[in-house]
């Protein structure tokens, strides 16, 4: 028997401009949300899970995925009241379960959630997309946030060649810069003031990434039991991008990575969600290769491609275009599916700013209608014609 994936799009609640009724027509049955206005570290009680629930219910869709529950600052750094946080996010679990929503995607990347520099980067066609700029990057770590530890990071070239990069921007694109790092894009959850984020990364002082990575281990250490007992797959999203910014260690980038958190929690309820574009910026990542080996244990799955440069940058690219090998990939899970004798929940991710979206003011970069509309079409294309050649 042929499993399709679910069909699923992330909806940021009541205040989405991209409405439930839009979902549905763009043909998804499934909605990935999370409670946004809860602040981070405080349980999620099940009269509120059961509001969103019912919205979503309401208008003919099921909420099939939680994406995200935070997990607080304090619990990365295993300071302060973190043993608290960890007791919330339990109880959180247990709040879901209750309300019958079983998935749970999480990351556990320090500080900063997903980053780029642009969100308005302009394509050859016209559509705009998310662009990731190295220099802007290290331009923002050297001259702005003048973080001291990063001038003994950076060559001495790059250091000069990224001085006249930032001594050509205007101040409205240094200002935009600022904004697109430190206010958070969708998902993220909290922004920072300049101020903020400098006293933020002092609390990551002495923690390298073989210590965040104890830290994770034993954050599902005494979440997992508890997914175990209430029958929750918790699945936690790679790093994006997968590698180190402003000196903050990540954990959660390579397939090295993604072995070791499997290995060191062998439950099955702790999984991965496999995001093949965070995945896919990496040239060492070999993605069908990933899937074939962590199927069994990915629980939610993000479909999106990127296209790297030599300078370092990468742009969302179409769907079925750009480095990742779409076409692969969707043929391991759905291999994987079959084995598993269950339809894994999928998502089209950061689609294009394009068409009628142009003329309107966009809340979630990356999160337009038709963008995701035309890459869910894409991947559900690509579905369809794998499982007629199984059927062959």
């Amino acid at each position: 028997m042929s499993f399709k994936m679910e069909q699923t799009m992330r909806w940021y609640g009541p205040k989405d401009p991209v409405s439930l009724r839009d979902i549905r027509q763009a043909g998804a049955t499934g909605i990935v949300s999370a409670l946004h206005h809860v602040p981070n570290g405080e349980v999620w009680s099940r009269e509120e899970i059961k509001t969103r629930k019912q919205i979503i219910e309401d208008a003919g869709l099921t909420w099939s995925v939680v994406e995200s529950v935070p997990v607080h600052e304090q619990i990365k750094t295993r300071t302060g009241n973190y043993q608290q946080f960890i007791a919330n996010y339990q109880q959180t679990i247990r709040n879901l379960a209750a309300e019958g929503i079983t998935t749970v995607c999480y990351n556990f990347m320090p500080i900063l959630d997903w980053t780029r520099t642009n969100l308005e980067y302009e394509l050859p066609n016209g559509a705009k997309a998310l662009l990731y700029e190295k220099k802007a990057v290290v331009a923002f770590d050297l001259f702005i946030l003048q973080r001291p530890e990063a001038f003994q990071e950076y060559s001495k070239e790059e250091i000069e060649e990224t001085k006249a990069y930032y001594e050509a921007l205007s101040p409205d694109v240094k200002q935009l810069i600022i904004d697109n790092i430190l206010k958070g894009l969708p998902g993220s959850e909290i922004g920072y003031t300049m101020d903020e984020f400098r006293a933020m990364l002092k609390t990551y002082e002495g923690i390298d990434a073989k210590k965040l990575a104890d830290h994770l281990r034993l954050f599902l250490d005494s979440v997992t039991p508890v997914a175990e007992e209430e029958g929750v797959f918790l699945c936690i999203h790679p790093d994006d991008p997968p590698f180190s910014l402003y000196g903050l260690p990540r954990v959660v980038s390579t397939a090295a990575d993604a072995r070791r958190i499997l290995k060191e929690t062998p439950s099955h309820h702790n999984g991965l969600t496999f995001c093949t574009g965070s995945y896919g910026v990496r040239s060492d990542n070999d993605l069908p290769a990933m899937v074939r080996e962590f199927g069994e244990r990915i629980h939610f799955i993000h479909l999106r491609s990127t296209k790297s440069t030599p300078e370092g940058n990468f742009f969302e690219d179409n769907h079925l275009e750009g480095d990742v090998p779409m076409v692969d990939v969707i043929h391991e899970i759905l291999n994987w599916q079959e084995k598993r004798g269950k339809s894994i929940p999928m998502r089209p991710d950061h689609g294009h700013q394009m068409l009628d979206d142009l003329n309107k003011k966009v809340s979630n970069p990356g999160y337009t209608g038709i963008g995701r509309l035309k890459g869910l079409a894409e991947i559900r294309g690509v579905e369809e014609a794998l499982l007629w050649m199984k059927k062959k």
